[in-house]
């Protein structure tokens, strides 16, 4: 697992063997963020990383200069690990809670330009459909806000409202969903 861009670029994280986590792939990661380039400014951005295990994806948004960035796992060990990575990187935007993730975003009164979630694969279907409901009901995007989830093939988005587009790299899945202005 590596940093793909930014000021921490090309930094390696060994994450402990023992964290129940999967990762998201560097080719994946990579192709995301290529995307979001395109979409938003980094500095300007409030992220919420949902199930955020190993904070793959919360030290890119961070080392791309992000600076506003709240990771949620439920995890004792995954927060641990993410805690230590952020201060041997210094990046002092990321605040790590240790929460379950749908009850955090019952709580949250925070607004978010981005949200990205990657729930386990094998997460009941029920439960994967909750995560759309639950931010747009509780209006959790800003404007132009996007709600991304990784997921597995068996999962389909599509039919959701404010859906509006899927990508598939090797076996990872992103949904994304797009609050209008």
């Amino acid at each position: 697992m590596r940093i793909i861009s930014g000021t921490h670029r090309g930094r390696v994280i060994h994450p402990p063997k023992n964290l129940p986590v999967r990762p998201t792939t560097d080719f994946a990661k990579e192709s995301l963020f290529n995307i979001l380039n395109n979409h938003f400014d980094y500095e300007d951005l409030k992220v919420l990383d949902l199930f955020c295990g190993t904070g793959n994806i919360t030290y890119e948004f961070a080392s791309r200069g992000s600076n506003d960035i709240t990771s949620v796992d439920d995890n004792y060990h995954c927060c641990e690990f993410v805690k230590k990575t952020i201060a041997v990187f210094n990046m002092d935007q990321v605040k790590v809670i240790k929460s379950e993730a749908f009850s955090f975003l019952k709580k949250t009164a925070g607004t978010y330009n981005i949200i990205f979630a990657d729930p386990p694969y094998e997460m009941e279907a029920e439960k994967f459909q909750q995560l759309p409901e639950l931010v747009f009901s509780k209006n959790l995007l800003k404007p132009e806000g996007c709600l991304i989830i990784e997921h597995g093939e068996q999962t389909d988005f599509s039919k959701y409202p404010n859906f509006f587009e899927h990508r598939k790299y090797g076996n990872v899945n992103f949904s994304f969903f797009k609050k209008d202005s």
